[in-house]
């Protein structure tokens, strides 16, 4: 049946009623108002990065000695044009509103606020090849870890851990230059690909492994030393949210745990709090709920009920 070419009146109320909405949300970026960061730029330039920091992997793999220059100076440039512009954005939308709806016509930003987007994109670029070092532990970290990895291949290209991570070491960054938005974009991207949800500003050394990894939770303020290994549902989060006198969160302080270098961590256990310290070589079993600090050279586990088997009837 063919549609109705008119409008329905009752969808044109609707209509006006969400234009209304819209100016009456203070919080909520009304149309018009100011560019957001463009979701699918920014998993673009996040998909466009894994290409630098492991090349020949993903879409790229044309690669040879003779082009590699060429294609990733190409790349280089392209990645420094689009990430100012969406750093821009977002530093953009971080100032204080003056007028309400701007002019119609293109958006221009302050000349100032694209100065500082492109030094920030350099100074961000130029942490790549550090970043690619870590990455690089975290490879070995997840290979010497799983003996069902038969190749550091096989961890680059199938495991969702390493994933996470690589986005996580490349949002941290840009979280540390303290570029609004961009860095929990990513982050949360990568939840959605993988099931693992890391803040990207949470500090992780190299050599960072997380096992299978559907469910890991790591807080904002979360501080993991290195040659960590966690398994599939653990969380590093928060005991609590202290308030100040008028009932608001009070942000900015530390809220989850620190875990000190050779740390294992097993399947669903948690560990809360900002003061609580897991100690070096320490090994905390499944399941387990900890919620104040232990020594180093700690193994903590869960007392179960013992199980009983009998023959079937």
């Amino acid at each position: 049946m063919a549609m109705d070419s008119k409008r329905n009146p009752m969808l044109s109320s609707l209509t006006d009623r969400l234009l209304t909405s819209y100016h009456g949300v203070r919080t909520i970026n009304p149309p018009g108002h100011r560019r957001l960061p463009s979701s699918e730029a920014v998993i673009e330039i996040a998909q466009d990065l894994k290409e630098l920091l492991f090349p020949g992997y993903r879409r790229r793999q044309n690669l040879r000695l003779d082009n590699a220059a060429r294609q990733i100076g190409d790349l280089v440039h392209s990645l420094y044009c689009r990430l100012s512009r969406q750093i821009a954005r977002s530093l953009y939308h971080e100032q204080p509103v003056i007028d309400p709806i701007p002019p119609p016509g293109p958006l221009e930003f302050p000349a100032h606020l694209e100065a500082q987007a492109r030094d920030v994109a350099v100074q961000f670029l130029e942490t790549l090849p550090e970043v690619r070092e870590l990455l690089v532990s975290d490879v070995q970290a997840a290979f010497d870890g799983d003996p069902a990895a038969n190749s550091l291949d096989e961890v680059i290209f199938c495991y969702p851990g390493l994933e996470a991570v690589t986005i996580y070491r490349l949002a941290h960054r840009l979280h540390r230059l303290e570029v609004p938005l961009i860095p929990r974009m990513m982050g949360e991207w990568a939840h959605m690909q993988t099931g693992i949800d890391i803040h990207p500003g949470a500090q992780i050394g190299p050599s960072f492994f997380i096992d299978h990894g559907t469910g890991v939770v790591i807080g904002e303020t979360c501080q993991i030393a290195g040659h960590v290994k966690i398994y599939q549902g653990v969380t590093l989060g928060a005991l609590s949210f202290p308030k100040d006198a008028a009932g608001n969160l009070i942000r900015n302080q530390k809220r989850h745990p620190t875990i000190e270098q050779h740390v294992v961590i097993y399947s669903n256990a948690s560990v809360l709090g900002g003061n609580t310290v897991v100690g070096a070589e320490s090994i905390i079993g499944a399941s387990v709920s900890l919620t104040k600090s232990v020594p180093p050279r700690t193994v903590v586990t869960l007392e179960r009920p013992s199980l009983r088997f009998r023959e079937a009837a």
